[in-house]
């Protein structure tokens, strides 16, 4: 298992210092074979959806060919984070592989339905839900 938690923006660029809490990131990458688990705790927005796309991308690379981010410890992405999502499903797609997310909250949930994306991505209850759909 490999963990990245850092500060995902330089304490310099936030006007309120009392911000820093609430921009912080931080994910868990757990591989099994081709299938590779992603848990996301805080919010993913565009001071770090570049490390969090590297990430998988990587893994892609080294023959990940499914998936599956878990948000249940997420409340916000921002446009950005859902462009790098959608730039990894494209991705993955091109070397049959598919890009799964689990864990959404209601909002969440009303965001990927708002903007259709959820035609795009599968959307499963929980981690063992998106594994026996393979």
């Amino acid at each position: 298992m490999l963990q990245r938690s850092r500060p995902c923006r330089p304490l310099a660029l936030l006007s309120d210092p009392s911000q820093f809490a609430s921009t912080i990131m931080s994910f868990t990458l757990d591989r099994a074979e081709d299938v590779l688990t992603v848990a996301v705790d805080g919010q993913l927005i565009v001071t770090n959806r570049q490390e969090f796309k590297q990430a998988i991308l990587d893994a892609a690379d080294q023959g990940v060919r499914i998936v599956i981010v878990d948000f249940t410890h997420t409340g916000y992405i921002d446009s950005s984070g859902l462009g790098a999502l959608v730039s990894l499903s494209r991705r993955l797609r091109d070397v049959n592989g598919d890009l799964r997310l689990v864990g959404l909250n209601d909002d969440l949930r009303t965001l990927f339905e708002l903007t259709r994306l959820d035609a795009l991505f599968p959307l499963f209850a929980s981690r063992a839900d998106a594994l026996a759909s393979r």
